[in-house]
């Protein structure tokens, strides 16, 4: 099966994040908009600068130069302490929004991330949730990110570090591995270090192209193992799992932002569903059961609004945790417009906490066991194998690409 990756990455991660601690603790002024940078203790002459705002750019301030110079290049700009307890806060709120959508998340610095979606599209377009990734880190954690949308981690990577900042790129096929990668200088190549370039330069290599089409067995006799890595990354092949850390999940839960404001509750029923089988699926991944579930909805006025459930047996059936779901939503609803719809599932235990011999009805024994073989199917087929009559033709509700 085809792998599934995406590639989130904060843009200008520390600068974006004080501004928007400052904001939420009552700053009127979002320093992204203003001559900025973070940088170390200027009284202690030794600060330089690890960040700048796209105006302090203007005036050629370069990250990593002292302080001192970047005075000199813009009197007025303002500096700030860099602060990684909330850097720290901030990373934890985008890797909590990112959890939403699969458990197989890659920590690859304090402001990036890979994703592996291969099990967890759940029907869905992996592009289309690049957009709404993007468009509900912007709304919900106000900073922005670009995601690297790909088949393997490599040209995700890659991918994300295209134009910036905001958006959302793709590399999903040999045609534009040539239009968009190959044209690109062999600095930008993943792994190709300074120290390399001057070895690549002097046989002719310019850029990923050219590299991409160099004899491989001369650049294995010239840099060894390394020589036959730059040729394969050149070329898109990247065979490297997305290393995640394996651990049960205090909650589970899926949103999406509609592509359309919906008024129509049957519509919304039909996206919850949706949401319910991959939240159930993941459920059943970790073999847990939730006690507590709630469901959440936004309107056109960006009012949320939420209703949560205390069960009395634990669930992890797609049928029984949708039917609680249902109910929530339909004494939520009053009517409004929604933009969003959202499900989550808490106080998680496993099977050793509760007695299923006890308490399991023989039709919820028959749910498990249609959910477990739906389960297998999809991770052997895909996801888009085999559906449930009531999640047909909504593609187009939750189709947010722009």
């Amino acid at each position: 099966m085809e792998k599934q990756i995406l590639h989130v990455d904060v843009n200008n991660a520390f600068l974006s994040w004080t501004a928007v601690n400052m904001l939420e603790n009552g700053s009127k002024i979002d320093i992204r908009t203003i001559p900025s940078v973070i940088g170390g203790d200027e009284s202690q002459r030794h600060g330089i600068v690890l960040a700048k705002s796209p105006i302090a750019k203007q005036f050629e301030i370069k990250t990593g130069e002292p302080i001192y110079f970047a005075r000199k290049k813009c009197p007025n700009v303002q500096i700030f302490k860099s602060d990684f307890k909330v850097y720290k806060k901030y990373s934890e709120n985008l890797y909590n929004l990112l959890s939403e959508y699969t458990d197989k998340i890659e920590r690859f610095s304090i402001d990036e991330c890979f994703m592996d979606l291969t099990q967890y599209l759940n029907g869905r377009n992996l592009l289309d949730v690049a957009y709404e990734i993007s468009k509900r880190t912007k709304e919900e954690l106000k900073f922005t990110v670009n995601v690297g949308v790909a088949h393997n981690k490599l040209l995700a990577k890659m991918a994300s570090d295209f134009q910036k900042p905001n958006r959302v790129h793709t590399l999903l096929n040999q045609l534009e591995i040539q239009n968009k990668m190959w044209i690109l200088p062999i600095s930008e190549l993943f792994m190709v270090g300074k120290k390399t370039l001057p070895k690549l330069y002097n046989i002719g290599i310019k850029n990923i192209g050219d590299l991409a089409n160099y004899d491989q067995s001369v650049l294995v006799k010239k840099f060894g193992k390394f020589g036959k890595q730059m040729w394969e990354y050149a070329n898109g092949i990247d065979n490297s799992d997305v290393e995640y850390i394996q651990q049960d999940p205090k909650g589970i839960g899926n949103s999406v932002t509609l592509a359309q404001d919906i008024v129509n509750i049957e519509k919304l029923d039909e996206i919850l569903l949706v949401l319910t089988e991959q939240v159930s699926y993941r459920l059943r991944k970790h073999k847990l059961f939730a006690q507590v579930i709630s469901v959440q909805v936004k309107n056109s006025e960006f009012k949320v609004f939420s209703h949560q459930k205390k069960i009395d047996y634990p669930e992890n059936t797609t049928k029984g945790i949708y039917k609680i779901a249902k109910e929530l939503l339909e004494d939520l609803y009053k009517g409004d417009s929604i933009r969003l719809i959202g499900i989550r599932v808490e106080k998680l235990c496993d099977e050793k906490e509760i007695q299923l011999s006890l308490f399991t009805s023989i039709d919820n024994k028959k749910q498990e066991k249609l959910d477990k073989t739906l389960d297998s199917i999809r991770e052997k087929y895909g996801e888009n194998y085999i559906t449930r009559a009531g999640k047909m033709h909504i593609e187009k509700m939750i189709n947010l690409k722009e």
